[in-house]
């Protein structure tokens, strides 16, 4: 199940999909024109004043034409975005080329432009000269062909040709706005938000996981990264073997042969019972977001750590970077992080993942960009307010203090790489940072 689950997903994000699907049912679309064609359907159509019939002749140029300038509109759409995904990649990070082939508007309108390339294709197929046999005809008189022109498929032909240049322009305006750095970054930090919300439903903070109790310990047999992991199937395994399941792994984790995919608490760790654990865990060459906000997390982070690399030195784009990392702290900050693998009717969680604290969360965001960002002033600056905003978000004084800690950490670390006004500036806005969390009395 997991490893269709997985299928299935990847199928949604790959560039070729809905391409492959909009193919297909253009295909549909015309051999059912046609046939209403044939059947009929189109006779009161040709009686319409409005309506002038178009010839074989020119039924065939206008085919011709919608079908030739289609597939080469594709295999301009194609390039313009393998051109624009080059310079994201390259510039923003490797890790966002599976964004953009993702993207819901380049996959669909390359997806329209085909399926209208194949439609014309099809119905041009159909289209008979005056004179010229039916497919499959035998000895038919020459007076008993008047052609035929599938003037209802042809009309069908108009329409998506018109939707055509309709996506065209959309196409032309989304992908110069798609590879803006604050698009790009906006959009990676409202998927990031969501993905919380949906992860950490409950909104109250509830404590921590506990460590696990010891067990007996299932090993990978496969090299790879984490993609998914099926709960519920997981959970369906320990309620059969009457055990507790103990995640020794987390979504986004590389894993090799012998490393502990988790332990077995409460039962024997059979060759059986292990085959279905191991089945529940999808194992591929890459990480993807799903399951795993800490991919987003690590996106923001490594957009920050580029544009403050001396060969690049954009802190503004890092300070957009930090502003989302500062909403997603805040977001985790108030959520409660305990995973729920609970079954039905409030059962006790036979699936124990692996903890995954604020102070992880906050390590993996503010901690990888705290070395870049105390390299400079601007970007300092804005993280000591991104961490003060987070906090006063906040409730609970402990995941506070990690938000406070992170500030010092912060400054202690500016103070060995900026002089001058720059670190007397960012020491003044410790000072005021750390006053926000004084309690009064």
């Amino acid at each position: 199940m997991i490893e269709l689950r997985w299928v299935w997903s990847r199928l949604n994000a790959n560039y070729w999909f809905y391409p492959a699907l909009f193919a297909i049912g253009a295909a549909a679309l015309a051999f059912v024109m046609i046939w209403l064609d044939r059947s009929g359907f189109a006779q009161g159509l040709n009686q319409a004043e409005w309506f002038m019939p178009a010839r074989p002749s020119g039924a065939s140029d206008i085919l011709t034409v919608i079908a030739g300038s289609m597939i080469g509109v594709a295999s301009t759409v194609f390039s313009i975005t393998i051109a624009a995904v080059a310079y994201a990649s390259g510039t923003y990070g490797p890790r966002l080329l599976t964004n953009f082939l993702e993207d819901r508007g380049n996959q669909f309108s390359l997806a329209t432009f085909i399926g209208t390339f194949v439609y014309a294709v099809i119905v041009l197929r159909s289209v008979r000269a005056e004179g010229e046999a039916a497919a499959g005809a035998i000895n038919v008189p020459a007076t008993s062909l008047p052609g035929f022109v599938p003037q209802l498929s042809l009309l069908v032909g108009f329409a998506l040709m018109a939707l055509s240049v309709a996506v065209l322009v959309y196409f032309l305006n989304h992908i110069p706005a798609s590879i803006r750095i604050n698009s790009v970054l906006q959009g990676i930090g409202e998927r990031l938000l969501h993905d919380v919300r949906r992860d950490f439903p409950e909104s109250a903070y509830g404590g921590e996981d506990e460590p696990a109790p010891e067990g007996s310990a299932i090993r990978a047999e496969a090299t790879g990264y984490i993609q998914l992991i099926d709960y519920d199937a997981m959970a369906e395994v320990a309620r059969k073997a009457d055990c507790l399941i103990a995640l020794e792994v987390r979504t986004g984790d590389f894993v090799h042969t012998g490393i502990p995919l988790a332990r077995v608490c409460g039962g024997e760790a059979d060759a059986e019972l292990a085959r279905q654990v191991r089945g529940a865990f999808s194992i591929g060459a890459s990480r993807t977001p799903s399951q795993d906000p800490q991919f987003l997390i690590d996106e923001l982070v490594e957009i920050g750590l580029r544009a403050l690399s001396p060969g690049i030195n954009d802190p503004f784009t890092a300070i957009t970077a930090i502003h989302w990392l500062g909403a997603a702290t805040a977001e985790l900050g108030r959520r409660d992080l305990r995973k729920s693998t609970a079954g039905e009717d409030g059962e006790a969680r036979r699936v124990l993942p692996l903890p995954d604290g604020f102070a992880h969360y906050v390590a993996r965001g503010f901690g990888a960009v705290r070395s870049a960002a105390a390299t400079s002033r601007p970007a300092a600056l804005v993280m000591l307010d991104a961490l003060r905003h987070a906090a006063l978000t906040l409730d609970d004084e402990r995941r506070q203090a990690l938000l406070r800690s992170e500030g010092a950490r912060l400054v202690e670390q500016a103070r060995l790489t900026l002089e001058g006004p720059d670190i007397q500036e960012v020491e003044a806005r410790y000072v005021l940072f750390d006053r926000a969390f004084e309690r009064p009395g």
